[in-house]
């Protein structure tokens, strides 16, 4: 009877080695196939004049054919793209504006003439990419 009561703690054991091998190790983090991941804090507004955002007003012509219209707004600006919604983007210095959540940036006067202006944005939540579009003034 003895050695019957010792073969059963003797036998979880083999059997408990065994499990731990099924486990799978972590990924290497110096694997080409990692994605990266960037977090950044929510945009802090700075205080624009009505004269610097009068510089970055009015209708842009996108490389894609998207007409962009700019308005001068509290805090920043308003920005509509065709006939989609107004979108509102806080100034984060004369030049550069950001939409709260920060997937949709402006850089304003761009360029030799100043009359240049980029926006880059995310195209979806679910992609993790973000698209970019340089543009000219159409019209002050």
């Amino acid at each position: 009877m003895r050695p019957l009561f010792l073969a059963i703690p003797v036998s979880l054991l083999l059997v408990a080695s065994h499990a731990a091998a099924q486990s799978k190790d972590y990924p290497l983090t110096d694997s080409p196939a990692v994605s990266t991941v960037r977090v950044t804090a929510p945009a802090h507004g700075v205080f624009v004049t009505p004269d610097q955002t009068d510089q970055v007003k009015g209708t842009y012509a996108m490389s894609n054919g998207w007409r962009l219209n700019v308005k001068a707004a509290a805090r920043g600006i308003v920005a509509k793209i065709d006939d989609e919604r107004p979108m509102r983007l806080i100034a984060l210095s004369a030049d550069r504006y950001v939409t709260a959540d920060g997937n949709v940036a402006m850089e304003f006067n761009q360029g030799m003439l100043g009359d240049e202006m980029t926006m880059s944005y995310v195209p979806s939540s679910r992609v993790a990419e973000r698209i970019e579009i340089r543009s000219t003034v159409a019209a002050r």
